[in-house]
């Protein structure tokens, strides 16, 4: 399905391919080509031959831009081109007007009919999506949507979300969906998320595993109704985000926020009534709660898992000791994660406090650390420890997860460690690190258990709350 308007991208730089055109400034320039391959692309963004024209982008205007092309070969790569040129109904102009498509955009589809190359680049890739879907190029479109697969962060998942539903991509939009859920407090924090329409807005609010405090998803409502002001051109007051939310606000489970956060920041927003401040406070403190239209169930929120390494644990009146030093294991996955934090073995002589500093490495950069404290009771369980936001971790790349403990130094340590786990439909495999200067590795050591999120179709659902 194609979207009614193209999405809005960055600034766009005009490709320019003179080459092709100066290659054929020879006479007997065929006779320089060793293929049609090569002769075809010689045609690309050429006039010599051309017998249609394109006027593509905002027109009149200096962002649209003339391009020649060639119908038979446009004809040959795009269903749309081929009944626009030898249909019944075939056009006669020899130029033809392209207002919602960007030059760049059209200049890569038309590189993919004429070169079999394809071109994108992360500020035009979306527009070249609409360009692929507008003609009916689905190769094209393939690999701009694995393009932004590849690309995808918290930080455009909701933005991406917003176009894939608009594109009707519904890989993409359950790859944006793993993204939100997982690291919700960044994507909702993120610009792009106050740039989403008001139906992406509500698929969001309505979301049952979104994995992050409510106050946070009132918060991002509140920033994206000031920018949906401004795009109206309204006053930015309390008055006029709550009248352009809608009924989109009553997705917003109120009732589940902590008391001192609603305080705090939802009942000083000004978007509430002051009856519903009241009501909601009642439902926080009165034994006979008031009924409200804000939802009071919890969110589901998203369930960890984790992966076990050890077969077994053990411990030694001469071993595992810590005095400073590094546990540390590399580990990569085959589809993406997000790492949570780390199962630790704690004390093997009586219960002891431990400060711990964990770290997550990729190619080592640091991409999330954090100072922590647990309590082990001395038993040979594990004890959880948690960077501050889930991270993305990505296939077939391998990342080293450390931890340097300080505390009680003699401790339990796993034994007849495995290569390789498998957690339900993710699969771990561990190879020994450099960084690791305890004694940690494969076969034994610290860091028995890796804490993340999966994909997991059964908490991918969204809510069955109507809007």
């Amino acid at each position: 399905m194609l979207p009614t308007s193209p999405p809005s991208t960055c600034h766009q730089r005009p490709i320019s391919f003179n080459s092709a055109k100066a290659s054929t400034l020879d006479p007997n320039w065929q006779a320089t080509k060793t293929g049609i391959r090569e002769r075809n692309a010689a045609m690309f963004n050429n006039e010599l031959m051309a017998d249609i024209y394109f006027i593509v982008g905002p027109s009149p205007g200096a962002q649209s831009q003339r391009i020649p092309a060639h119908r038979y070969v446009l004809a040959t790569g795009s269903s749309v081109f081929n009944a626009m040129f030898f249909g019944g109904l075939a056009e006669v102009d020899e130029q033809i007007q392209v207002p919602d498509v960007e030059p760049s955009a059209f200049l890569a589809l038309l590189k993919y009919l004429y070169c079999d190359e394809i071109s994108l680049e992360a500020d035009t890739v979306l527009a070249t999506l609409y360009a692929a879907k507008k003609y009916i190029v689905p190769h094209l479109a393939r690999a701009c949507v694995s393009f932004l697969e590849t690309s995808l962060t918290a930080r455009n998942a909701c933005l991406l979300l917003s176009q894939s539903r608009l594109f009707d991509e519904a890989e993409l939009m359950s790859r944006c969906w793993e993204v939100i859920d997982a690291q919700a407090q960044l994507a909702l924090d993120s610009d792009g998320f106050s740039d989403i329409d008001l139906d992406t807005l509500k698929q969001i609010l309505q979301r049952e595993t979104l994995n992050c405090k409510e106050s946070v998803i009132f918060q991002a409502a509140v920033q994206w109704a000031a920018a949906e002001c401004k795009r109206r051109q309204l006053q930015v007051d309390s008055t006029n985000c709550r009248y352009v939310l809608g009924d989109a606000l009553f997705l917003i489970r109120l009732p589940t926020m902590a008391l001192e956060d609603f305080a705090n920041d939802a009942a000083q927003s000004g978007i509430l009534t002051l009856q519903e401040t009241a009501d909601v406070f009642l439902y926080f403190t009165a034994r006979n709660k008031p009924s409200l239209l804000y939802s009071s169930k919890l969110r589901t929120g998203l369930k960890q898992q984790k992966c076990h390494r050890f077969q077994s644990s053990a411990y030694r009146s001469n071993q595992w000791r810590y005095r400073g030093r590094c546990d540390s294991i590399q580990f990569c996955v085959d589809q993406r994660i997000f790492i949570v934090g780390f199962g630790l073995y704690g004390s093997s002589n009586g219960a002891a406090d431990y400060s711990v500093r964990i770290e997550l490495k990729r190619l080592g950069r640091i991409l999330a650390e954090n100072d922590t404290k647990f309590f082990s009771d001395g038993s040979s369980n594990t004890f959880h420890v948690y960077f501050e936001q889930p991270i993305q971790v990505e296939p077939d790349t391998y990342y080293t997860a450390s931890a340097i403990l300080d505390g009680a130094e003699l401790s339990y340590f796993g034994q007849e460690g495995l290569s390789e786990v498998n957690v339900g439909k993710v699969t771990f495999q561990f190879q020994c690190s450099s960084e690791s200067t305890n004694g940690t590795g494969v076969q034994g050591g610290q860091i028995p258990e890796l804490i993340f999120y999966g994909s997991n179709p059964a908490q991918q659902a969204i809510s069955s709350e109507k809007i």
